[in-house]
């Protein structure tokens, strides 16, 4: 027979280490991450930082500022401060304080794409004029036409006279 090559000796050795921790115990399995919620004995389950206070502001008839206004009503302000070419093109859709989304509706496709270039200054504007608004993000809709005036119809044309048939 030949001797083991490398491959065939690192086997060997590793076969051998395997055997060796299982008979020391050396191998511990990790603790398994809980994935449920822990629920305590009088019924009360952990509850997140912020949901918490708005539990009790709930409780307690308290209202919140409302940031997400504040941000619709100031945006004409805001979109002429960061990007004044876009002023009259652009309309709020709405604002969800939440997550911080600001939807936003171009007039054209071209503007919407001006608008995704100036969407930081947008949002760092927005910021500073509304305060207590977090503003994180502008979500830039499909483009809406902006509601025309009633367009003039042309006059009717003239109708012809049918010519007599030839003779």
């Amino acid at each position: 027979m030949t001797e083991p090559s490398g491959v065939d000796l690192a086997r060997q050795a590793l076969v051998a280490a395997r055997e060796a921790a299982k008979k020391n115990s050396a191998t511990t399995k990790k603790p398994k991450r809980r994935t449920k919620a822990v629920v305590r004995h009088d019924g009360r389950e952990p509850l997140g930082l912020g949901a918490a206070i708005g539990m009790k502001m709930t409780e307690r008839a308290m209202v919140a500022p409302a940031a997400g206004g504040s941000v619709l009503a100031r945006f004409d302000d805001t979109l002429a401060a960061a990007a004044p070419e876009l002023a009259g093109h652009v309309q709020t859709v709405g604002f969800e304080a939440d997550t911080g989304r600001l939807d936003v509706a171009p007039d054209a496709p071209a503007y919407g794409t001006q608008l995704r270039w100036n969407a930081p200054k947008l949002i760092a504007a927005a910021n500073e004029k509304a305060s207590g608004a977090n503003v994180r993000t502008v979500h830039v809709l499909a483009p809406t036409p902006v509601k025309a005036t009633p367009a003039r119809r042309p006059p009717p044309r003239p109708r012809r006279r049918p010519r007599p048939p030839c003779r």
